[in-house]
């Protein structure tokens, strides 16, 4: 089916909160763990900032800021009502090693050549233009920084779509599957993903189809 794009942000305070309170506990926990399972060794040997785009309500972020207390990490997302929630839950968490920073790609607010690794986790299928986020990595990343983004894959047909979202959101409020599948129709296919590395300079960045509805772009930025 073709790509049907969605709104960029989640800025309405109802649908951050829906998002927060949802439990994604099991696949952000193991985002971060593969994460560190590829690139243990560079995370270990670097205490440059980890950069995460999209950073939501900070479930990745506040992970990695556990995961990696030596670490800085730079949650950034172009919703404020995110961010509020973000930062209530690092206070909460009591964890003083992740910025949240409000900033809609490509911005300024990100240091050229600054990162020592760059994540992201459902950030492509918001982007009306994906090319914003790759040109972003290419830009803030280090030498030779570590990548890894995790985004949805499109289904093939509407039906597709509908039977993941039955499958995998059945039980979640309305307002959460109605997201989903405008995201699910949002999302690019692992080929459009390869297309968008190679204009990019990034064609060295590995693009994997997960399961039957992720994509996976994880590498090294050129050295």
């Amino acid at each position: 089916m073709r790509r049907t794009v969605e709104p960029e942000l989640m800025d309405d305070e109802e649908q951050a909160r829906a998002y927060a309170s949802a439990d994604f506990s099991a696949s952000d926990t193991a985002f971060v763990e593969a994460f560190q399972a590829r690139f243990g060794a560079a995370l270990a040997a670097s205490d440059a900032p980890i950069a995460d785009l999209g950073c939501g309500p900070g479930n990745i972020a506040l992970r990695l800021a556990h995961a990696l207390p030596q670490r800085r990490i730079v949650a950034v997302d172009g919703a404020e009502a995110m961010l509020a929630l973000g930062r209530e839950r690092a206070r909460t968490e009591g964890r003083d090693n992740v910025d949240f920073v409000r900033a809609t790609l490509p911005s300024d607010a990100l240091p050229p050549a600054h990162f020592g690794a760059i994540v992201s986790n459902s950030l492509l299928h918001h982007l009306h233009d994906p090319s914003v986020l790759w040109r972003t990595v290419a830009h803030i990343g280090r030498p030779g920084a570590p990548v890894y983004v995790g985004d949805l894959r499109r289904p093939p047909t509407p039906e597709a779509a509908r039977a993941i979202v039955a499958r995998y959101a059945g039980d979640a409020p309305p307002l959460l599957q109605e997201d989903y599948l405008a995201s699910l129709h949002a999302a690019f296919e692992p080929a459009e993903v390869a297309s968008q590395l190679a204009a990019a300079g990034l064609g060295g960045l590995a693009v994997e189809a997960v399961a039957d509805r992720y994509l996976l772009v994880v590498g090294r930025l050129p050295g």
